[in-house]
């Protein structure tokens, strides 16, 4: 069965009534929905309240005053998601293709306003074909005024973007300035320059999905946060993502009604190898953490040496960072730094609790590392946790060595809680490499230098491979086993609950970016 298929059984399957089956079905079976029936699927049934309809464009060069069609070309109004305000403007590619137009663009910022004034979530879905080229500077200009309300937005209110078909050009900055971007794929695409300016600058063939398709951007560029098979599959994505979020930056998230019980998980003692030289999947690990099927992960398909992505923990929405063993070891590299540190930032912004698992042996080494800026991008994440004023707890599961365990969220940058698993290593290097250079001479001037470096090694470990000395230290808060963290986490995170942090009096600061 095809993965599309596989959706629609799902969706057949969620539908309570015959005719939601009935719909789900009809629209399944279209791979591009019109902006109404995308507006119609997203919000709650009977909710959308539009706002312009009756807007026309102001040109007349070009024969432009004989077409002109109410909303020029864009759907913008409010409803709601699950009963909660949300604001959205729908791009409409079967009027002008969907380009845009100073009325055009004076109407998004109008409901962009609105989301800001009210503190509610603003949604675009992105379906044009770029600026309206008969009206010249003007439509640059509105393209300008979105650009600007994405800047006064971030941080106060949560911003989607959902690309639905075309975005190039200018188009492509106000997605890149909101929070998170959503792309279908086969059908849309963005890019500054298209494949025809491409080709005549630097003679490169290049089709607009190479480009700029959403695979392209879910796997080398990391523009994208999330893709989706079809139009149905992500307004569905955007509904669940939501559902993780405050309305703005004054609130907290919802915290659904949840009983702790015995909430020790036996499951998750056996998931660390016996050998630190083994990899595991950290999705175990965050499965038998957090409340049942509540992963939502975000950049699953970039950088993946780290996961991040939101979950629920008895009830409470946090964000969880986590180096994953079964890519490069876990290490930080330019691409992960830089995509988790966006994500901490963003959960910094609305409330949303941290969660960092730790497995991590260092940065990775090498030319291409340095010569991309490793440097740079590392303190990108190094600054963003240590700026973070939101609940933040600890749990290192095995390797947490060198300038990454400072990184990786550690008590010194301002962590709340740091627990450990007795399998955890905390040390300036592993203990192969550390004793090659603290005993070079000894192994070196021994009759079998390969017993001495094994025995050497065996002695760095003792003293250094473990959780023992940070926690005497009080760098580690508590040794815990496995199958106690989930327990510890759902106490750590209440008592967090009313943290409150005073930040320095400063316009703001100035991350290495």
């Amino acid at each position: 069965m095809s993965q599309n298929s596989e959706e629609l059984q799902k969706r057949l399957k969620e539908a309570k009534l015959g005719g939601g089956e009935k719909r789900i079905k009809a629209q399944h079976e279209k791979k591009k929905l019109t902006a109404r029936e995308r507006v119609d699927y997203l919000l709650d049934e009977g909710s959308f309240e539009e706002i312009g309809i009756l807007v026309t464009h102001r040109t007349t060069d070009f024969g432009m005053e004989k077409q002109k069609y109410y909303g020029d070309g864009v759907i913008t109004g409010y409803g709601t998601i699950s009963g909660r305000l949300v604001y959205v403007f729908a791009q409409d590619f079967t009027v002008f293709g969907g380009s845009l137009s100073e009325t055009h663009a004076e109407k998004i910022c109008k409901v962009m306003d609105l989301a800001v004034k009210t503190g509610a979530p603003m949604i675009g879905l992105n379906d044009s074909g770029g600026a309206r080229i008969q009206e010249g500077v003007k439509s640059l200009g509105g393209y300008a005024d979105i650009f600007h309300r994405n800047v006064k937005a971030s941080g106060v209110i949560p911003q989607i973007s959902a690309i639905m078909g075309p975005c190039a050009g200018g188009a492509v900055y106000s997605p890149a300035m909101t929070d998170f971007t959503l792309m279908v794929q086969d059908t849309s695409y963005m890019f500054v320059t298209g494949p025809n300016v491409v080709k005549t600058v630097t003679n490169e063939e290049v089709t607009a999905e190479e480009l700029g398709g959403a695979s392209t951007h879910a796997t080398k560029s990391g523009v994208t946060h999330r893709t989706a098979i079809n139009d149905i599959t992500c307004l569905e994505d955007i509904k669940k993502l939501i559902s993780y979020f405050p309305q703005n930056n004054k609130q907290a998230p919802e915290i659904l009604d949840y009983k702790i019980q015995d909430e020790f998980r036996e499951e998750l003692e056996s998931i660390v190898p016996a050998s630190s030289s083994k990899p595991y999947d950290m999705h175990e690990v965050i499965s038998g953490i957090i409340d049942k099927d509540s992963f939502y992960e975000i950049h699953k398909d970039y950088a993946d040496n780290i996961i991040v992505g939101f979950a629920r923990l008895g009830g409470r929405s946090v964000g969880i960072v986590a180096n994953q063993p079964m890519n490069l070891a876990g290490v930080l590299d330019v691409d992960s730094s830089k995509k988790a540190a966006r994500f901490t930032r963003f959960c910094d912004c609305f409330n949303i609790p941290l969660l960092v698992l730790v497995d991590v042996p260092g940065f990775l080494p090498g030319t291409d590392q340095e010569w991309n800026g490793i440097i740079l991008n590392g303190a990108k994440l190094l600054y963003a946790l240590s700026e973070a004023t939101v609940p933040k707890v600890t749990v290192i599961t095995r390797k947490a060595y060198g300038g990454a365990y400072d990184v990786m969220n550690s008590k010194h940058i301002g962590a709340d809680l740091n627990f450990a698993w007795p399998t955890a290593e905390i040390a300036v290097m592993g203990p192969k490499g550390a004793s090659e250079i603290i005993f070079r001479k000894e192994i070196k001037e021994s009759e079998d230098p390969e017993a001495k470096l094994a025995e050497k090694e065996a002695e760095y470990a003792g003293k250094f491979a473990n959780p023992f000395e940070a926690a005497q230290r009080g760098f580690i808060d508590e040794v815990i086993q496995p199958r106690q963290t989930r327990r510890k986490l759902l106490k750590g995170f209440s008592m967090l609950e009313n943290k409150k942090v005073l930040r320095p009096d400063r316009k703001h600061g100035n991350i290495p970016l």
